[in-house]
């Protein structure tokens, strides 16, 4: 491979020009295609093969107005103080407000509050519930100007009026995250190289890669369904990763350049170096990212192939565009110091270097390696401790001090908590031999049930096959009781087919999120056996070694622990909601989020691992002695690894400030599990651990080393390749078996 990536990159040196118009016209094309080509993104979650998602497809089918995938809208009304909604004059307001906004073309059905059984027991509190025929994000907005003006005059007449639901739900506004991100990421370039034009071009490559992958996925839109956060996470994975991909590559370039290499030559072997430790960690963040398909949640495949999509467009961009670049740039990559060195005729190589903090740092670690192994593992797991008690959930909390906000806290104040989770309860009597006697057993057997507050009347669609009663828990939608209730539902749903012939399912966003839960935990195992064990064959391939991807593997388990932990305190404890703006918002943690972060930080955590402990091989195989090899290869790597980890938390944590909480709590579990994983793991207890295994660290049976190919990932081939071109008779090259005379080639 590095002698393939050697050739590669030479070739987009010498033919910079037509390799840059390449991607440039990529680029533009891809704009051109994102503008007339892309279609609207969802938001509804699909969940084949669960009762939930049955139901839902049944009410699709047969109950189009009730379906939980059109716009709705919750309108919540408290009387004056010392009245009820019961006086003349306050139920001339609510039956005005009902026929306001029956007069909609949109709506599909408003519900009567005294009809429907909407107003509390104390008689103070009501609400309506209005299903419109589109979805929120196609409805028109007259619709929502004629709730808004509705909602007024009802608030003129003495009412308090409030709205929950996803009508008036207005778009998120557009972050500078982002953009903050990616001006950190230059900071952190300029200081690491030194150099203006050494920091530019590796943001130049991943805004242009960057570009190409945002618009193929806008593109995608247009011929398939793509849920609303799927273009979010791909930026935010694809610019970290090829910012730092690029950033190895630079690392590397200037590097060769100070041996003394013309700049042809040195971009030739930074890519067959750096180049396939980028191919190899690319590889592994694909490997994460695809594995999501295994959980059978369509929305969760769609964002990993998306994300998985701006990984390769990166890795490609690297090993294409980056050398191009380099070519325009030639020497200008170097800091002015050394370019004015090499301009008086000096030699880099030559130059007296004290030693580096990277290399003060691997020997202390080396030096006090037990206690360093002992506080990195204890401080990691003490963080870790929350996640036992992580609460999932798919709901948000409503902003604290919005209307949506109030209108929740009205509901429970005047329904009960689980009033804000109700369970919707979908009636088959197609095949009833008496519909009106299993409608009228259905509501009786779910009224019999523990923890049940409230059962509406069935309410039949016109064909009248269908029935959907809405069932309100006495407890709130994150309890144990509410999720015994949904279970109940299902129990009694076979004694209720067998005496009448109905069948009974449960939906709505309580069950939904069981579902997922029960689903996520069911794929979590082969899950992780798919993206751990294919990831572990790709390392024992890269180090040829056993022990060493097993000490990656449970250093990332301990990172991703104490990542989960932290986001346990934070989105479900409350610590630092202040600080983040999310005061209100807190008490679970969005119920995709755990097996979406394992995969990506896993494919992250194994990025830092190729590229840092590549370097201690490089130097292990040429000679050096365990504990030499590591303090060099540590000093080689860390400061990049250090300036790469900094950029990628940069730009992760763009993303918390700002959009829904699902990309908030992603943006902000990656910058803790990079922060976790960079400077805890792989800087602190992988020298350590390195140093405890000595040689042992690099044993790998004969009988494997015969079986498995050698993808030299440290370059031996080509150093050796290049050697014989120098020195033919040189004997360090004699295990190479490629042609010298085919290496330009």
């Amino acid at each position: 491979m590095s002698i393939f990536l050697y050739k590669l990159s030479r070739l987009a040196f010498r033919r910079r020009w037509a390799m840059v118009g390449f991607w440039v016209v990529l680029l533009v094309a891809g704009g051109v295609g994102a503008a007339t080509l892309s279609g609207p993104t969802v938001n509804t979650l699909s969940i084949p093969g669960t009762e939930s998602q049955a139901a839902q497809d049944l009410l699709a089918e047969r109950f189009p107005q009730s379906s939980t995938d059109g716009a709705s809208a919750r309108i919540v009304f408290e009387s004056p103080a010392g009245t009820t909604l019961t006086d003349p004059a306050i139920r001339q307001s609510v039956s005005d407000l009902v026929s306001a906004l029956g007069k909609d073309p949109e709506v599909a059905a408003v519900s009567d509050p005294y009809a429907s059984g909407g107003v509390s027991p104390t008689g103070t509190i009501g609400y309506m519930q209005v299903s419109y025929t589109a979805d929120s994000m196609d409805l028109p907005d007259s619709s929502k100007e004629l709730l808004e003006s509705a909602v007024h005059d009802a608030a003129d007449s003495g009412l308090a009026v409030d709205v929950a639901g996803n009508v008036l739900m207005e778009s998120s506004a557009e972050s500078m995250g982002e953009v903050i991100g990616v001006a950190i990421a230059a900071v952190v370039l300029t200081v690491t190289f030194g150099s203006l034009v050494a920091a530019g071009l590796p943001l130049i490559s991943a805004l242009i890669g960057i570009g190409i992958a945002i618009c193929t996925i806008t593109i995608a839109t247009g011929f398939i369904e793509l849920g609303s956060s799927t273009t979010v996470l791909a930026m935010m994975l694809g610019l970290a990763v090829a910012i730092d991909y690029s950033l190895f590559i630079v690392s590397r370039y200037r590097s060769e350049l100070r041996d003394g290499h013309d700049p042809e030559i040195a971009a030739g072997r930074a890519a067959g170096t750096a180049g396939s430790a980028v191919v190899f960690a690319g590889l592994t963040v694909l490997i994460a990212l695809a594995g999501l398909f295994v959980v059978n949640i369509p929305f969760l495949t769609s964002m990993g192939l998306a994300a998985a999509f701006a990984v390769a467009v990166a890795v490609v961009i690297s090993l294409t565009l980056l050398p191009a670049t380099l070519g325009f740039a030639g020497s200008r990559v170097m800091s002015r110091s050394d370019r004015r060195l090499l301009a008086s005729g000096g030699e880099l190589t030559h130059r007296k270097q004290s030693e580096g903090a990277g290399s003060r740092w691997a020997k202390f670690v080396i030096r006090r390696r037990v206690p360093v192994l002992l506080a990195s593992v204890l401080g990691l797991g003490l963080l870790a401790i929350p996640t036992f008690g992580i609460n999932l959930s798919l709901a948000s909390p409503p902003v604290p001090d919005t209307t949506a906000a109030r209108a929740t806290d009205r509901l429970s104040e005047g329904f009960g908590a689980g009033f804000s989770g109700p369970l919707m309860v979908v009636v088959d009597v197609a095949d009833a031999a008496d519909p009106a006697a299993a409608l009228s057993g259905a509501q009786e057997k779910l009224g019999a049930l523990p923890d049940v507050a409230a059962v509406t009347p069935p309410a039949l669609n016109q064909a009248g096959d269908t029935a959907v009663v809405t069932v309100v828990p006495s407890s709130g939608p994150e309890t144990e009781a509410t999720k015994a209730l949904v279970a109940d539902i299902r129990e009694v749903a076979g004694s209720l087919t067998d005496e009448t012939g109905a069948t009974m399912s449960v939906t709505g966003q309580t069950a939904l999120t069981i579902d997922v839960s029960d689903r996520l935990a069911d794929a979590l195992v082969p899950y992780l056996a798919l993206v751990v064990g294919l990831a572990f064959i790709l390392l024992m391939l890269v180090f040829r070694s056993i022990l060493v991807p097993l000490k990656a593997t449970l250093g990332f388990l301990l990172s991703i622990g104490a990542t989960f932990g932290v986001l346990v305190a934070i989105f479900q404890w409350g610590w630092f909601a202040g600080i983040l703006g999310i005061e209100g918002q807190t008490g679970s943690v969005v119920a995709m989020l755990p097996i979406f972060m394992i995969g990506i930080v896993f494919g992250l955590a194994m990025d830092y691992q190729v590229f840092l402990v590549t370097r201690m091989r490089e130097a292990f195989v040429h000679g050096d002695g365990p504990d030499e090899a590591v303090v060099k290869g540590f000093d080689q790597g860390a400061r990049v690894v250090t300036a790469a980890a900094l950029i990628m938390i940069a730009v992760f944590a763009g993303f918390i400030f700002g959009g829904d909480a699902f990309i908030m709590q992603i943006g902000l579990g990656l910058s803790f599990a990079v922060l976790f994983d960079a400077f805890v793991i792989r800087m602190t207890v992988v020298p350590a651990v390195m140093s405890l295994l000595g040689s042992r660290a690099w044993w790998f049976p004969s009988w494997l080393d015969r079986l498995v190919p050698n993808v030299d990932v440290e370059g031996e081939q080509l150093t050796a390749l290049l050697e014989i071109r120098r020195n033919p008779v040189n004997p360090r090259a004699t295990s190479c078996r490629c042609d010298p005379d085919t290496v330009d080639r």
